[in-house]
Formats: structure tokens, sequence, C-alpha cells
């Protein structure tokens, strides 16, 4: 399937979520402390076979979907439409919205956070030979058919399956299947049922009891231990950063927040503080929200001369709204002078007061190139960045 394959991915989103009792979409629930949304999402972003995603939210929730997947760093995700009445006009919304040279679609539920790529490719392939699959288990608990809270039958279950999803298709085929469907009025609860009305078979591919799907909140529990399975207690993660501006600016020099005594400032929109914004970059990579320059465009007059330390501070908020915080941060500044040793512990401490960590969670060096390369001869200055993030407590069901 690798071979220059390019599938689409549409991801039904719009359901309310009566069921896990909140007044939020099913998909924007918040699963240590982050929509559930964006772990499938992040799954298929990761994925080469991927090339674009459309996902189906509800009508009064698309700029908000819209919003975290651009704050995401999500650069497949070509499309938020409004959803349908049902699932299944959902993924037709969802079909139409996607690139039209595309010969494969995968159909994902928004609210199976733990698909992991493995998944994903096993039931690509299949399709690819068949035309239809989707992943399921065997059914392997006793099932009763009842009536009125009476068993009036046992059902055989041999030869039954739990399907899950991602389901896959050859793009023909599911969209004549949506419409046929929709011509003689059925409704399926999902688009396998959909591709068998036209009497195409659909290969089962083997799913995963990890692989949930999140309806009552305690779904919500199950997925949350397999996370931290998966992820360790909390979890982490670990991200880079860099940045370098030139001199020439008559602006005072500020490094990590702090106003250092030399001739000559940096040329840069905001306040030109490589150190904060290398930090910064650290940060969002740590946390896969994208770049410095989605969230503050260099162009947009709102950050001209802004204080480096205040968007700092707004970095470390949406870390927040997204279930993370600052654990550690290490940079190194690249500057052949000014001599930055006296000033280290101030830079620390003002790095540490907006991510709320003590020095000992906050390290700043510094190194020259003695001579080497455009820094080597003074043009600028520059400063790299690793920042670790540590998961917050759960927080249950408390506001995006």
């Amino acid at each position: 399937m690798r071979g220059g394959v390019r599938a689409g991915v549409v991801v039904p989103a719009a359901g309310r979520g009566s069921r896990l009792g909140g007044e939020r979409p099913k998909a924007l629930v918040p699963l240590r402390g982050r929509p559930l949304l964006l772990y499938a999402l992040e799954t298929f972003e990761r994925l080469a076979e991927v090339d674009s995603v459309a996902v189906a939210a509800p009508g009064d929730a698309v700029d908000v979907v819209s919003a975290l997947a651009r704050e995401a760093g999500m650069t497949k995700v070509a499309a938020v439409v409004p959803g349908g009445a049902d699932r299944q006009a959902s993924v037709a919304q969802g079909l139409r919205a996607l690139p039209p040279d595309l010969e494969w679609v995968v159909v994902h539920d928004g609210v199976r956070p733990l698909v992991t790529p493995e998944l994903v490719r096993a039931v690509l392939e299949a399709a690819a030979r068949e035309g239809a699959a989707t992943l399921a288990l065997p059914v392997e608990e006793t099932v009763k058919r009842a009536e009125d809270g009476w068993v009036r039958s046992t059902v055989e279950r041999s030869g039954l399956y739990r399907v899950q999803t991602p389901q896959a298709f050859r793009r023909d085929l599911l969209e004549k299947a949506h419409q046929e469907a929709a011509r003689a009025g059925f409704r399926g609860t999902d688009d396998a049922v959909l591709v068998e009305r036209l009497g195409h078979g659909v290969r089962l591919v083997p799913g995963s009891p990890l692989n949930v799907k999140v309806t009552v909140p305690e779904d919500l529990e199950v997925a949350e231990a397999l996370l931290e399975r998966r992820d360790g207690p909390g979890g982490t993660r670990v991200g880079i950063g860099f940045d370098a501006h030139r001199f020439g600016s008559a602006r005072p020099l500020v490094l990590g927040g702090v106003a250092i005594p030399h001739p000559r400032g940096l040329v840069g929109h905001s306040d030109a503080d490589v150190v904060v914004h290398a930090v910064m970059d650290a940060l969002l990579g740590a946390g896969a929200l994208g770049d410095l320059g989605t969230h503050f465009p260099p162009e947009d007059p709102a950050y001209a001369g802004a204080r480096s330390l205040d968007l700092l501070a707004r970095v470390r908020d949406l870390l927040a709204s997204r279930g993370w915080r600052a654990a550690h941060v290490d940079v190194v500044v690249l500057a052949e002078r000014p001599r930055l040793a006296p000033y280290v512990p101030a830079i620390q401490a003002a790095l540490g007061s907006v991510l709320g960590l003590g020095p000992e969670h906050v390290s700043v060096k510094a190194t020259t190139l003695e001579g080497m390369g455009a820094l080597g001869r003074e043009e600028g200055i520059a400063a790299q960045a690793v920042a670790s993030l540590a998961a917050l407590p759960r927080r249950g069901t408390g506001a995006l």
C-alpha cells in the first residue's frame, strides 16, 4: 500500500454524546485533558499513506474543531464540515469534502482514540486486494436475544463478529454504496453494510480489543487506563526548538526575558528574544501544537514589539488546555558576545516564573562558535532548546 498510494480519511465526529453525560459533542469530551478527536487525528497525521482528512463535526462546532486541528499542527486535515442527522449522513458529507483524486478512503470513528498505524495499514492493505475491508473481533461472550427484559433465545455465536473502525474502501465503491442507500432510504450503522447491499464482499481484518470506542463514562476510564499503560503514568512528551535573529536594531537586547547590556539589539517583529522563542518552539513541538508562526504570525501587527515572556504565558495556557505542563527546559545560547554567565540565574528565574518551574528544572547554557560562520562573526544570536511535558492531573469534563 505504501508505493504511491494516496488515501483519504473521513472521520465522523458529529455525535452529541448524551450518554457521556455532558453538553459538549462526544468527540470533544476530554481524555486526559485533550479532546478525544485529537488522538485519532494524530495517528492519521503520522501515516505516510494518508493524504487528506475530512472531519464531520456538529454544525455549531465546526469552527472549534477547525481551530483545534490548526493549533495541533494537523496539516492533513483538509476540511471540517457540518455533519448530518446520523452517522451515515456525516460520512457522506466528509466523503464529498475529500480531494477528488484520492482512490482509497478510510472511515474511522472520531471517538476511537487508541487506533494504531498498524491497524490502519492492515485494513488498507486488505481493501487494496478486495476493494472493501473492516476491522472486526470474533464474539466471545454468549449472546442472548431478549424481549421485554426476558431471554427469548440464545444466539449461536459461531461466525459472529464485533465490527470496529477503521474501515477502508475503494472510493468509487463507497460513493456508489452511499448513493444507492440514499436512493433506497436505507440507513446503516456502518459503511460496510452499505457496500454489502451492493453484493460486494467485505474482508474481515483482525481488530484489537484495545481499539475501544468511547460511548459511556466507563469507556473513558478504560481508555485512560490504556493510555497510561501505553505512555506511562501521566504520560510525557519531549520537543526541540530553535530560533535565530541577526543584530542590527537599536532596541535593547533581551534574552530569556532579561535585558542584557550590549551596543546592539536583535531584529525581529516582537522583542526578538531568541531564548524564549526557542523554548516556545520546543514546548509547542512537545505538545504537537504546530510552530511559532502558526500561533504568532510575524505579519500580525498585534505582535509588533510584543514581550516574548507574555507569548510564553500564552503557550503555557494552551498546553494546559490540552492537559500538559512544562516539566523541564534546557536551553543553549549560541553567541560570541555578550558574555551571558552573569545573567543566567536571572534568565532561569524569568523562564521559571512563567512556566511554574524552579531553577532545578530550567537549564540555561551559553557557548561560542569560536569565530566560525555568521554567529561566529557576531552577525546575530541563536538558541536551541529541549523541553519536556508532563500530563496534568485528570480534570474530568471541565471546559476546553
